[in-house]
């Protein structure tokens, strides 16, 4: 079995994870409603888990410029949110909000990059690529349902959003064949595309999802969602 094949292979079936929504497909629209706002809180976490924790600490070590590539991060989804917003919600209702659209391009980009990360591992040796399949399970699962739950609640139906959010997972696989492709480079592509791709988390977890956790006043509600926001950067912080 060639090592293409094997990282073909590892990443479609990491892609298979982004389907993990699916266990709240029959799920009736009260209860969905709740749960919703439940995954959006948990999401904002882990995005600020692993950009802060895991993506720019990393970018750092390796390239001293990489602070520049987080605020030029920030600044091209500021851009492509008043794009979007302009060409979706100018002068009508949204009918998908424009951080559903955001969230697709930088999940996107972090699969990716994850491709290219398992790619380097199978180049390397096949233990590693394989160990590295599994840890790109065990924080992709919970992205994953963080994921479901902005597209849902953005305004896409939860077909739509197992399909959008499958479709972004299969980054990973463009990601492995590049990487496979340019494995000398791999570090180079890195080094610039992962503190851009945290710049753009950081932009839609504290500009779109957690003004969207402010709309609910009640006590209760607010700690259920500061519980699910720490649960997330905790999720991270201990990967």
């Amino acid at each position: 079995m060639s090592t293409l094949f094997k990282i073909i292979l590892a990443n479609v079936f990491v892609s298979l994870f982004s389907l993990v929504g699916i266990i709240f497909v029959s799920v009736k629209e009260k209860l969905l409603d709740k749960i919703l706002l439940w995954l959006v809180s948990f999401a904002s976490g882990a995005l600020i888990g692993v950009a802060f924790l895991h993506m720019i600490p990393r970018s750092i070590e390796n390239n001293s410029k990489a602070i520049y590539f987080v605020v030029l991060g920030i600044v091209v989804f500021f851009l492509l949110e008043k794009f979007f917003y302009w060409r979706h919600c100018h002068e009508q209702k949204c009918e998908v909000h424009s951080f559903a659209y955001l969230n697709l391009i930088g999940d996107s980009f972090h699969n990716f990059i994850d491709g290219m990360v398992i790619a380097g591992s199978f180049v390397t040796d096949v233990n590693l690529g394989i160990i590295t399949t599994l840890a790109v399970i065990v924080h992709e699962i919970p992205q994953e349902l963080g994921d479901f739950g902005v597209l849902v609640h953005g305004g896409f139906n939860k077909k739509k959003a197992l399909t959008l959010n499958f479709l972004t997972a299969l980054f990973a696989v463009a990601g492995g064949i590049v990487g496979f492709i340019f494995t000398e480079k791999i570090s180079f592509i890195r080094l610039n595309l992962v503190p851009f791709t945290a710049g753009g988390f950081i932009y839609v977890s504290l500009v779109d999802l957690v003004p969207e956790l402010h709309r609910r006043f009640s006590l209760k509600e607010s700690f259920v969602q500061l519980l699910l926001v720490i649960s997330g950067i905790s999720i991270f912080a201990l990967l």
